[in-house]
């Protein structure tokens, strides 16, 4: 059902069975997947692309311009995966085009109040960002990350697979997959055991990766040591080189 008060343009492209609240506005060249929800007075700006299932709730914005004062009109995108919740106030903007052109969310994932995603931010499957999360431009993800209340996440920075980053941190350099970081500069509080005995890993791999974090991260090694150390004395298992893939490829510095 489309409610007779919103705007929908001729050129957006709504899927079966999608419902579009009070006031909502849809613009040109936007794309709806069916079944999805869209509550009041909520503001989709031109090439955003939805999946199917999701559910937008009042007063969301997505798909403005970048701010970003480089921007120069050019196309780019928004791209948010199926079964995606975004709730009150959300804001999530088009990518630009040094950053590739997209900003893009990962199925199933869940935006609490208050959100904001910059720029060509992709934020992978299974994420929670919890209320008035801030994510600056540049920003990647991992699958079933957490990310608490309050955060606030410098551009470039990346958060890895099943992280946990406790509330009202401010985050200036990568937090590795599978642990806690928290603090007004966030420090690492060790795995994130909970949440990965929750996503049931195995105590097997959990012990492959404590061994792993402990010689990253407490023997005082140089980043080759530790490496060198961990393929001696920890099984390599897929998440371990997951693990030292995300440390090795950092350009901004790891979380420590």
């Amino acid at each position: 059902m489309i409610h007779p008060t919103s705007i929908v343009s001729p050129d957006a492209t709504i899927g079966e069975n999608v419902e579009i609240g009070a006031y909502s506005i849809i613009g040109p060249h936007v794309t709806i997947g069916k079944g999805t929800w869209i509550g009041p007075h909520v503001v989709i700006d031109p090439f955003v692309t939805i999946g199917p299932g999701c559910k937008i709730f009042q007063f969301a914005a997505i798909g403005a311009i970048p701010q970003d004062l480089k921007f120069g009109g050019e196309k780019s995108w928004v791209k948010i995966g199926a079964n995606v919740t975004i709730r009150e106030f959300v804001t999530i903007h088009r990518g630009t085009e040094p950053g590739g052109s997209v900003t893009e969310l990962g199925e199933h994932c869940f935006l609490m109040a208050y959100t904001h995603i910059a720029h060509d931010c992709h934020v992978g499957k299974m994420v929670v960002l919890a209320n008035n999360t801030t994510l600056a431009g540049h920003i990647t993800i991992g699958n079933f990350a957490t990310v608490g209340g309050l955060v606030a996440i410098h551009q470039f920075v990346r958060v890895g697979d099943y992280a946990f980053v406790g509330g009202k941190s401010a985050v200036v350099k990568d937090v590795p997959p599978y642990v806690i970081a928290a603090g007004d500069r966030a420090v690492l509080h060790g795995l994130n055991r909970v949440g990965l005995k929750r996503h049931g890993f195995s105590d097997q791999t959990l012990s492959a990766l404590k061994k792993t974090y402990r010689i990253l991260f407490r023997y005082g090694l140089t980043l080759n040591e530790a490496i060198s150390r961990i393929h001696a004395e920890v099984e390599m298992v897929p998440e371990v080189k997951n693990f030292i893939g995300f440390i090795k490829a950092s350009s901004r510095g790891v979380t420590r």
